[in-house]
């Protein structure tokens, strides 16, 4: 009878151990999920986004203003009219982009025009508000190189956004990106001479001790 209670007492001891060993064995694949998850998670975030999605929107009176802006991999423009969202063609992009410059090389440009001239004028044509946003560097750099240096340029560039806490926002994203860019491309790199040297020197003294 005591032989009898002991072995089942060693079989309930063994099927716990096994339960145990497999919810172990469980837990370790539910943690390298989620390992994976998190690294896909920071791997996404690390991207270098060097384009701009901007999204500008016609007003009441037929000018334009920039309503969104954010740094992202690939450069896109995005026009709302009469409530409708589209994406600009690059043949569309090119075709403003040249229009703007013409106007620039004439001395016609509202973007070079004093900011109350401007605003008297009835505001930024969808042409020039494009070339005012960030993604103006993505599209026409040639053009931006020109206005660069043009005080009333820079300082149509902030009216150009519907609110100033529009204009914030943008200039805030695109300067976390920067930092981020630049950490990641300043970030130590070690050759393989050294990591190599490393890996001999280590295994040379292991085999020595």
């Amino acid at each position: 009878m005591n032989k009898h209670i002991k072995r089942v007492s060693s079989y309930s001891m063994i099927g716990g151990l096994s339960a145990l060993v497999l919810a172990g064995i469980q837990g370790c694949g539910d943690s390298g999920v989620d390992h994976q998850q998190q690294a896909a998670a920071t791997q996404q975030q690390q991207v270098v986004k060097e384009g701009a999605t901007v999204t500008i929107e016609k007003q009441a009176n037929g000018s334009y203003k920039i309503i969104d802006e954010a740094p992202s991999v690939k450069t896109r423009v995005i026009v709302v009219e009469d409530g409708k969202e589209r994406i600009l063609t690059q043949e569309e992009i090119d075709k403003l982009v040249k229009e703007e410059e013409a106007k620039v090389d004439a001395g016609t440009s509202k973007l070079t025009q004093n900011p109350e001239e401007v605003a008297k004028e009835g505001g930024m044509g969808l042409a020039g508000t494009l070339m005012a946003s960030m993604a103006a560097g993505m599209v026409g750099s040639f053009l931006m190189n020109k206005l660069m240096n043009n005080q009333n340029y820079q300082q149509n560039r902030r009216t150009t956004y519907k609110s100033p806490s529009t204009y914030s926002r943008s200039q805030n994203s695109f300067k976390k990106n920067a930092s981020r860019t630049s950490s990641k491309s300043s970030s130590p790199k070690k050759s393989g001479f050294f990591s190599n040297k490393k890996k001999s020197s280590s295994s040379r003294s292991s085999f020595g001790g």
